[in-house]
């Protein structure tokens, strides 16, 4: 990962994104380990579980709060298809239940710290706390 920073790239501080990047990962691999899996398949899961840190990633580089909101929900969205694609493949047999639980509490985590974020940007836009100016 990159070791350069400014002002912009404040995201990577963030425990939701770092575990997003993760999940991509822990996905990509047990993926490339289903040898008969369809290449659009494996390629929408794979769009799906990048688009979260993705999306975490854009709407903190936006400056408007409701901006910012818009792509963390994006980013719920990604995760729920992510896993009912995943939850899809272990029904078929394609991917073991060990696997998917690995995955699964991954996601799980990712989606519980995703929920906060999002609350706590709706608190702050309730309060009118957000300021619109480059964040440390």
């Amino acid at each position: 990962m990159t070791k350069r920073y400014n002002v912009n790239r404040g995201y990577m501080k963030l425990d939701v994104w770092k575990e997003s990047v993760e999940l991509f990962h822990e996905v990509y691999v047990a993926l490339k380990q289903i040898p008969d899996l369809d290449f659009r398949l494996r390629s929408q899961i794979n769009d799906a579980i990048q688009s979260v840190s993705a999306n975490i990633a854009e709407g903190y580089c936006r400056r408007t709060i409701n901006e910012y909101l818009q792509y963390l929900n994006i980013a719920l969205g990604s995760l729920g298809e992510g896993l009912t694609r995943l939850i899809g493949l272990t029904s078929v047999n394609l991917l073991s239940q060990e696997v998917f639980e690995i995955i699964d509490k991954k996601h799980y985590s990712v989606e519980n710290k995703l929920v906060a974020l999002v609350r706590s940007l709706q608190a702050k836009r309730r309060e009118r706390t957000w300021e619109e100016e480059f964040r440390s």
